[in-house]
């Protein structure tokens, strides 16, 4: 007779509990989304469908600046941390097992567990002391910073694909004497393209949308979108705020959608 198996879907209130865990993330969201599209300047009085704000947040100069230096900082950002990841990735995956490998595998992945908080304040006074000796105060500091907190983030999904990959098609290659760089471009590099534009997706989200380390480690003028919201909240909020955040989730959605394609293309 066989073993009745468990089913979490099964048990009682597990529908309800799944229901009320939905609305919890995902009503606030619609109600961002829906109110964006609000004629009024109040955000709870309803005054009607409009695209006022998107026209307003499209319009603003300083709006326009900040999407700008956002999407720099992030390409850029995201570029530099998914080739050290990806190099990071097949130094600790393509080797034999050796003492103090866990250990950089940790080091790696230390900005996931420190609070953001300590390594923002950590750069503050690194960059503080390095902006007063060169005089140099442009956009490349907050590049490094993003940098080193998006590594992380790159480096789990392509180390993911690497130790998923079959090794024996590497081995194959090499013993037909192909070189450890044709190795690398012909049969690697072709395998692990999709773990590669996995980790520059999350890394360029992660950085597009980070505040604290943002907030710490930018100079003067240097506002990104996130940090130009959280100014604007604590001035005067208005539906623009709102209009900015659903066309923030729009660019993740379509994302995420972009990816789930390449993916499966891939595949």
């Amino acid at each position: 007779m066989a073993r009745p198996t468990f089913d979490i879907k099964a048990q009682p209130g597990f529908a309800l509990v799944a229901l009320f865990t939905f609305a919890a993330l995902y009503l606030p969201i619609v109600t961002l989304v829906v109110y964006a599209f609000n004629g009024s300047e109040s955000l709870t009085a309803w005054g009607g469908f409009s695209l006022r704000w998107f026209g307003d947040a499209a319009a603003n100069t300083a709006v326009q600046d900040a999407a700008w230096r956002s999407l720099v900082l992030a390409l850029s950002a995201a570029t530099l941390a998914t080739g050290a990841a990806t190099m990071a990735a097949i130094a600790t995956t393509r080797t034999a097992p050796y003492r103090g490998l866990g250990a950089k595998y940790a080091f790696i992945n230390l900005p996931l567990m420190v609070p953001e908080i300590v390594t923002a304040v950590a750069l503050l006074i690194v960059f503080s002391r390095i902006k007063v000796w060169t005089g140099y105060s442009g956009l490349g500091y907050l590049i490094l910073a993003h940098t080193a907190f998006c590594i992380p983030f790159a480096y789990l999904p392509i180390r993911a694909r690497l130790e998923g990959m079959d090794s024996t098609l590497e081995r194959a290659a090499a013993d037909l004497y192909a070189t450890p760089w044709n190795v690398f471009r012909r049969v690697t590099l072709p395998l692990l393209r999709p773990g590669i534009i996995a980790g520059f997706m999350l890394a360029f989200v992660i950085s597009l949308d980070d505040v604290v380390i943002t907030e710490f480690v930018k100079s003067g003028g240097q506002d990104t979108l996130p940090t130009y919201m959280l100014g604007q909240i604590r001035r005067t909020v208005t539906p623009e705020v709102n209009a900015i955040a659903t066309a923030f989730l729009a660019l993740s959605i379509l994302l995420v959608t972009a990816f789930f394609f390449i993916n499966r293309k891939k595949t």
